[in-house]
């Protein structure tokens, strides 16, 4: 007896993981593009989303033929924050009874894991803000190295609005990039900040019509995806750090990550058209 045989497209739709459809994902000129797709839901986070925006961000580090990553999303938010509704971050529904380091524990491997992945990552990651960015997605948005941001996005801290303390390095972020008091400020309050504000705080990069968010994005990741990308790496690890160590620890680093460098291809190349009066043509190598 035999049954009849199943197409390749009732094959795929069963063996395609759901989260890609929640999480998009394309590489395109040396860029990979990391689209949050929930619109309905304005794109806030669930455990599984989150695991796969981590897994796209690891293998953008080992990939050579990824130079540079955007961050986006679909609809009119870009991120609001870890999803909630349908239970606590772990997955486990409300009813279930905590045990002491539960929340410790989850914010540890979840929303410290996810800001650690944009920060750690070793290739530039811009974030490109296409509407509403709260709680944790503002984080997402702020740990990126660039920020551009539609002009009809919003950044809220919205913890305090729910009675929580911020998570995923928000108060590790916010004092860095806006001094300790603006930042207390945004924390205590948990106003909507306009992606004006944002930019004259320096939160954002720069801020474009909506309709123009997109290619201002693909023009900045491309112009980085042609630059010499470990060197772009280890000047992001160098600044990073920088502001957690002392001058002696912070020179010491740049030394070593020169000597690092000059090992490179690219490093090379750069020399050789500089003395040649030539454009280089950096490999990523």
């Amino acid at each position: 007896m035999t049954s009849s045989p199943e197409t390749s497209a009732e094959k795929s739709a069963e063996s395609a993981d759901p989260v890609d459809s929640l999480v998009l994902h394309a590489t395109d000129n040396h860029v990979s593009w990391i689209t949050l797709n929930r619109p309905e839901a304005l794109n806030a986070i669930t455990p599984d989303q989150r695991e796969r925006l981590i897994q796209h961000l690891s293998h953008a580090s080992s990939d050579p033929d990824v130079r540079a990553v955007v961050i986006t999303a679909t609809g009119r938010g870009f991120c609001a924050g870890a999803d909630l509704r349908g239970g606590s971050s772990t997955g486990r529904p409300p009813a279930v009874e905590r045990v002491a380091g539960d929340v410790a524990r989850t914010i540890r491997l979840g929303a410290q894991r996810l800001i650690g992945a944009v920060l750690d990552c070793e290739k530039p990651v811009i974030a490109a803000v296409n509407g509403t960015a709260a709680g944790l997605g503002a984080h997402l948005a702020l740990a990126c190295d660039l920020v551009l941001a539609a002009d009809s996005a919003k950044f809220i801290e919205v913890f305090v609005r729910r009675g929580l303390v911020p998570d995923g390095g928000g108060a590790y972020l916010l004092p860095r990039l806006i001094g300790p008091q603006r930042a207390k400020e945004l924390m205590f309050f948990g106003d909507a900040l306009t992606a004006a504000d944002a930019a004259r705080l320096g939160l954002v990069n720069r801020v474009v019509p909506p309709d123009d968010l997109e290619k201002t994005a693909r023009d900045w990741a491309e112009r980085l995806a042609t630059g010499p990308t470990r060197a772009l790496a280890l000047t992001k690890q160098l600044v990073n750090a920088s502001l957690d160590t002392d001058r002696t620890t912070a020179f010491a680093a740049e030394a070593a990550a020169q000597e690092i460098n000059m090992s490179t291809t690219d490093a090379t190349e750069g020399v050789a058209a500089f003395t040649e009066r030539r454009t280089p043509h950096y490999r990523g190598r």
